[in-house]
């Protein structure tokens, strides 16, 4: 890897973690100038904008998200055992998140939603790569006969989410685990025991 590719990895690693701790808008070059020690020719450099940057920082901290998932998930070959998985994964976020400042699709899409579109999109993409993910899985359970025919799978797919996102915000929201063991533990007997 040349120079130029490490500074570069290296302003988007800085920057990720800056957006998902202070937010886009929250987040000035100044900011990043000094998350990375660069002046604003040295970033300017390599992004062709703040926008640019920010989208590129995105895919970089949703991509250690989702690696995070993937290596859990694909150890499992049952689709009880890996939807069970894939939902257990989400308690290290409070702890041990994969980018500073907790869960980077969450973040993103609470600031994007009205003021960036370009962003909100690529975490709808982001979003529809896990319900895809989820959809597989339990399409694949139900060929299998793993999982009842009866499945919608992305209704279990917005139920999953929405269930581990919504409490990943109520824990950080109030400073206590217990919302996303909760919600993470009422999902595991929903999988176990509803699918």
């Amino acid at each position: 890897m040349s120079k130029a590719e490490k500074t570069r990895d290296n302003i988007i690693k800085q920057a990720a973690e800056l957006f998902n701790q202070k937010g886009y808008a929250g987040s000035s070059i100044s900011d990043i100038m000094k998350a990375t020690g660069l002046q604003k020719g040295g970033i300017y450099n390599h992004f062709s904008s703040k926008d640019d940057l920010a989208l590129q920082a995105f895919d970089y901290a949703y991509g250690i998200a989702s690696k995070r998932v993937w290596e859990v998930v694909r150890k499992k070959t049952n689709a009880i055992e890996r939807l069970q998985a894939l939902v257990s994964v989400y308690l290290e976020y409070l702890d041990n998140p994969p980018v500073a400042g907790g869960c980077p699709i969450l973040n993103t899409a609470i600031e994007s939603d009205d003021t960036h579109p370009a962003l909100r999109d690529r975490v709808r993409d982001a979003v529809n790569n896990w319900r895809s993910l989820i959809c597989r899985i339990i399409q694949k359970g139900i060929t299998k006969g793993e999982i009842e025919s009866s499945i919608e799978p992305d209704v279990i797919a917005t139920i999953v989410i929405s269930t581990v996102e919504g409490a990943i915000m109520m824990s950080k929201l109030y400073e206590d685990p217990i919302h996303l063991e909760r919600a993470i533990a009422y999902l595991q007997d929903y999988i176990k025991n509803s699918l």
